[in-house]
């Protein structure tokens, strides 16, 4: 169905990729229609400005879908696939793409998808950091925050693309049929998104449909010190580059004598030191370690890989260092969304922290990251819909040190009263920021302004 005029399409969810998709398949001259189950005030500017292109929008709610209604239904990443609306364009044989499948139909050049629990943003986004210094003119979008169909309505007019840098989600892997990358990067599971995918199994079967439309020419580079992805690696089609932290791959990249050695082929070959990777934190020695791979495979000369491993500066909301006042350090990791982020960028400091959590839970549990807290955290003072659960189970672990408040710049506010010279402020909220924000950008923004103002 790459040729979309004249067809009628449902667009469901208008939200970020949600708008670009309408934006994209007008041009393509389909007779589209967009509905949200939000209201027109919720949906904000954006949404606005879809009243000027010939679209009908139904918002406030779904409407009733018949056989014949449309010859494709695309959804965006925050629909749940539960919806009746759903199920009744499944139960008429309609065709349901996500925004990812509906962008991978008109993708030519080779592509680069990662996914994963944790580590996404930061292992995308340093492999198009390679790539650019490497000199080849490569998109980096998807999940990371820019809709890939946006980008691709861009390429189809200059084609000056040679390599797609795709993150991928869950909630996009759920509706693909020919997405294929050439590079398929799984980065770790864990438990999220459990309110919505049922089980862990459930939800890393959704995320290793990443590898469903590979060849035996193409490339995985996943973890091999995940317990999931080692007992899951027989269902790759593609030739498996392993990378891991604490050993050296037969093949793939690794860690021996405190350096980063990849084999390709029976040939090993020093990257660098670990020590000179910038990024802080174990958890980001694994992320330098999969960017790595990847670019290696798509032919990067590795002394720019190194290179560019020694000046990365990281990524917005994820370990990102404000500023410091009256000796403390504020640190924003908005994008830390599960209790495993948390527990990773815990692991990355060594002062007393001054933890900000809290938001929408996504249903994991959250034992590990109490034990974390018990053992790292100087105080902790928590917001939103899951303040209460985490003040339970932080109590029940022993851990008293809790303060609740209502809003984020109260706990900024807090915080700074609480915090000595020496001690790390930071916000990694566990949670998802449904509840009290747009999406971890705008909570991340709010950290930064009321850091600011102190």
């Amino acid at each position: 169905m790459s040729d979309l005029c004249g067809k009628k399409v449902l667009v469901i969810g208008l939200a970020r990729s949600g708008q670009a998709a309408v934006r994209f398949l007008i041009n393509q001259g389909a007779k589209v229609t967009g509905t949200d189950y939000k209201t027109e005030e919720l949906l904000g500017y954006g949404f606005e400005r879809l009243k000027d292109l010939p679209v009908t929008l139904i918002t406030g709610g779904y409407p009733e879908v018949k056989a014949g209604d449309y010859d494709l239904v695309i959804v965006s990443p925050g629909v749940p696939g539960n919806i009746k609306l759903i199920k009744d364009a499944e139960e008429y044989g309609i065709p349901i793409w996500s925004e990812l499948e509906l962008a991978a139909q008109f993708i030519e050049e080779p592509m680069i998808a990662v996914t994963g629990t944790n580590g996404k943003t930061t292992s995308t986004s340093l492999i198009g950091y390679i790539f650019e210094k490497a000199g080849i003119n490569a998109v980096v979008a998807g999940n990371i925050g820019i809709p890939l169909i946006q980008e691709v309505e861009q390429n189809i007019r200059n084609r000056d693309k040679k390599y797609w840098i795709v993150e991928v989600s869950s909630f996009q892997l759920e509706r693909i049929r020919s997405f294929r990358p050439r590079i398929a990067v799984f980065l770790n599971l864990t438990p999220d998104h459990l309110d919505r995918h049922g089980d862990t199994e459930t939800y890393g079967l959704i995320k290793a449909r990443i590898f469903s439309n590979q060849q035996s020419g193409d490339f995985a580079v996943i973890n091999l010190d995940d317990p999931w992805l080692s007992a899951h690696r027989n269902i790759i089609p593609s030739r498996i580059w392993g990378f891991s932290a604490s050993s050296l791959p037969q093949e793939g990249i690794g860690v021996c004598d405190s350096r980063v050695i990849y084999t390709c082929d029976g040939i090993k070959e020093t990257l660098c030191s670990i020590s000179e990777i910038r990024l802080p934190g174990p958890h980001n020695l694994e992320n330098a370690l999969a960017a790595s791979a990847a670019s290696l495979l798509a032919g990067i000369n590795k002394d720019i890989v190194a290179g560019a491993l020694r000046t990365f500066p990281g990524v917005p909301h994820r370990l990102e260092e404000v500023r410091s006042v009256n000796g403390v350090r504020y640190i924003n990791d908005s994008k830390g969304t599960n209790p495993e982020a948390v527990i990773k960028a815990l692991a990355s400091f060594t002062e007393p922290v001054i933890l900000i959590a809290g938001g929408q839970h996504k249903g994991s549990d959250l034992g590990e990251l109490v034990r974390k807290i018990k053992e790292k955290v100087k105080a902790l003072i928590l917001l939103g819909e899951a303040a209460p659960l985490f003040h339970k189970a932080a109590e029940d672990a022993g851990y008293n040190r809790i303060w609740d408040v209502s809003s984020l710049p109260a706990a900024v506010k807090l915080a700074h009263k609480i915090a000595q010279p020496g001690d790390i402020v930071l916000l990694s909220p566990g949670c998802a920021s449904w509840d009290m924000f747009r999406d971890y950008e705008e909570r991340g923004e709010l950290f930064r302004a009321e850091v600011k103002k102190l």
